[in-house]
């Protein structure tokens, strides 16, 4: 077979790619396409075509052997799911292999952002407390001032809510912890247990406004230290309690309130029944827990693959479980599940005030975590964002009660 200059043997596989430039100075795709896809060496050759779908380009681009012109990384990423760039099949991923011989041929070590390539949970069985330990860290302790850019000023890392179009980033923060607040029914001098509490913007909003006593937990030690300083900047260190420690360590119990997060996602599906009946023996009589994570659109669509770009690079051992699994794992630990609520459009708008922002501080991040980080990060949020609204995944916010005789004490209608 007559060996293709490089941009042409991708082309002729990937029909309707953006334009392509590689390294042999041969150019296929036409000049104004928006998406500009630069193959700076063989090694970015060896990274699409030795692993499978998404991984290759990603590999390709974090390692710095891939380079890209466009307008952002959201617009990147649209314009190659509506090629088949990012997910070549075999076939066409030998068909490459036979146009460029054996220059694509070689082994490329993956670039150390990725878990498979350190190694370090490796020998450790899934979702055993050091595993998870490690795996938090990996995600969580990148550097403070990293999220800071990306997150904004709530440092609120999970999905806001939006009352209306016009609400910034910020405010959807403070309307995300005040409607879990108002669920949960929370009064002046209650107690709340916050797992997964991030860098404590829940347990402090919940405290500051709400007037309750906060035990707040999280896996990360970085976010354990920025929370406890973030309180006492505030004054409220009598009142919010932040703990480094797996939230399976906290001893304390009598909890009017439990609120969970973004944390469900990090428990692993196999895990979550105990998960549940934990956090319920924790509450007094009447009292609720509010459960928000990130769901596949239901238990029957494909998991996470475990091969794939997001559990390499950005969340090791995460899993998605349906709306359906959480809610029944929450009946069989004896709450009563009261309301529940599916806010996806507002995490692809969260995603979108998260890549904005890393745009606007691009400069600064790269500095601060190196180029091949940030790609990451990069990818990731864009990438959900559309994940978001094409309903590949959805955000889920999951209120129960344990009911004694059958009182729950609810209100008759809502918050």
């Amino acid at each position: 077979m007559t060996r293709l200059p490089v941009a042409n043997a991708l082309a002729s596989v990937l029909p309707g790619t953006p334009r392509v430039e590689a390294y042999d100075g041969s150019v296929a795709g036409p000049p104004d396409a928006e998406v500009t896809l630069q193959f700076l060496s063989p090694k970015a050759l060896s990274h699409l075509v030795s692993a499978p779908g998404e991984l290759g380009m990603a590999r390709a681009y974090v390692s710095g052997e891939l380079d890209v012109a466009a307008p952002d990384h959201y617009t990147l990423l649209r314009a190659l799911t509506r090629t088949k760039m990012a997910a070549m099949t075999v076939p066409e991923r030998l068909q490459v292999l036979r146009s460029l011989g054996r220059e694509a041929l070689h082994w490329v070590e993956p670039p150390p952002q990725e878990v498979g390539a350190k190694r370090y949970l490796a020998g450790l069985r899934r979702h055993t407390r050091g595993r998870d330990a490690l795996a938090i860290s990996h995600h969580y302790d990148v550097s403070n001032a990293f999220y800071a850019w990306v997150l904004g000023p709530s440092m609120a890392y999970t999905c806001a809510l939006y009352p209306t179009a016009e609400t910034t980033l910020q405010e959807a923060q403070y309307a995300k912890f005040d409607l879990v607040c108002q669920k949960l029914g929370l009064q002046p001098g209650m107690r709340l247990l916050d797992v997964g509490c991030g860098w404590g913007g829940m347990a402090m909003h919940a405290a500051e406004h709400y007037g309750v006593e906060v035990v707040a937990a999280t896996l990360s030690r970085q976010q354990a230290e920025y929370g406890r300083k973030a309180a006492a900047e505030r004054g409220l260190s009598d009142r919010v309690d932040v703990r480094f420690c797996d939230y399976r360590d906290v001893p304390d119990t009598g909890f009017d309130a439990v609120s969970s997060i973004g944390l469900t996602e990090h428990i692993g599906i196999g895990q979550l029944q105990p998960y549940a009946s934990f956090l319920a023996d924790k509450l007094v009589p009447q009292g609720r827990l509010l459960n928000h994570c990130i769901t596949r659109p239901d238990d029957h669509s494909a998991p996470i693959s475990k091969r794939g770009f997001i559990p390499r690079y950005v969340f090791p051992d995460g899993e998605l479980p349906g709306v359906g699994r959480i809610i029944g794992v929450l009946q069989r630990a004896g709450l009563e599940v009261r309301h529940e609520e599916n806010l996806r459009e507002h995490y692809a708008r969260t995603l979108q005030g998260w890549c904005d922002n890393l745009d606007a501080h691009w400069d600064e991040a790269v500095q601060e975590v190196g180029l091949g980080t940030a790609r990451v990060w990069a990818l990731y949020l864009a990438g959900s964002r559309i994940g978001f609204e094409r309903n590949e995944i959805q955000l889920h916010q999951v209120l129960a009660v344990k009911t004694v005789d059958g009182e729950s004490g609810m209100p008759l209608r809502g918050w």
